[in-house]
């Protein structure tokens, strides 16, 4: 599964980023903000027009707002909701 397909609220962790895909500067950034493999992140909202771009994601304290070609370069493992 790709970001862009994880439904709101629901937790993740990212276990692959295809950095090739990123521009440089993009992907030195996404790696500042946190998002790199092993982070665990969920989808705060989507975009309203169109609903899938920007994405805003929650990644430790932050949200942070991605464009969809980003989200779709990040391979996600679902979590399972906490009992």
């Amino acid at each position: 599964m790709t970001l862009d397909q994880l439904p709101a609220g629901q937790a993740a962790r990212i276990i692959a980023v295809d950095w090739s895909a990123l521009a440089e500067g993009e992907g030195k950034r996404l790696r500042a903000l946190g998002v790199d493999e092993g982070a665990e992140i969920s989808v705060a909202h989507r975009g309203v027009f169109g609903g899938s771009d920007p994405i805003a994601i929650n990644i430790g304290r932050m949200t942070i707002a991605l464009r969809r070609v980003h989200a779709t370069a990040m391979r996600l493992a679902p979590l399972e909701p906490a009992a």
